[in-house]
Parts: structure tokens; C-alpha cells; sequence
């Protein structure tokens, strides 16, 4: 079956669409897509993953067309950094 993977840096972003086995996993999905060879700085035992926007397990089936993301860990605590809203004056 088809599906999208999506890996992204601040300077570098990759999306692929891969061919992998039906019933696979997420981290199956992963694997199939050699972005662990890539960016050997992928820790899945820490970095969150996810379908679509919506965090999943690493041993969540995947769909046909369904779009596998590893999401960066944050590195910014957001209770500590000032927000950057417009304000209209």
C-alpha cells in the first residue's frame, strides 16, 4: 500500500511517498522509509509520532494514504518565551 512520510528540521524538511507491506506500523512505516539512516538523530524512544496531525503509537496500524509524522522534540519551554501576537494598535 501507499503511504506519505514526513521528517522536518527548521532548514530542511522531506516528504516521501513510499510503497510498504498491508498491516504495517507506524514504526514499521518509519523503518520502510530509511529516514533513520538519514537523520540518525531520530530517537523513536523519545520523539513523538503521529497520523495525520494526531499523535499515535509507534505499533498503530497504517492506512492506505495515510501520512506517518515524526515530529522534533520542543526545545523551548512556551511558558517562558514572550508571544509574538500581532496587536493591532
Amino acid at each position: 500500500m501507499k503511504v506519505g512520510i514526513a521528517y522536518a528540521l527548521p532548514t530542511k524538511q522531506v516528504w516521501l511517498k513510499i510503497e510498504v507491506p498491508e498491516e504495517c506500523t507506524v514504526k514499521e512505516v518509519i523503518e520502510h522509509s530509511g529516514l533513520l539512516k538519514q537523520f540518525p538523530e531520530i530517537d523513536l524512544s523519545k520523539q513523538k509520532v503521529g497520523i495525520f496531525g494526531k499523535i499515535a503509537k509507534l505499533d498503530a496500524k497504517v492506512e492506505e494514504n495515510c501520512r506517518v509524522e515524526i515530529y522534533r522534540p520542543i526545545t523551548v519551554d512556551p511558558t517562558t518565551v514572550e508571544r509574538r501576537d500581532l496587536k493591532e494598535d
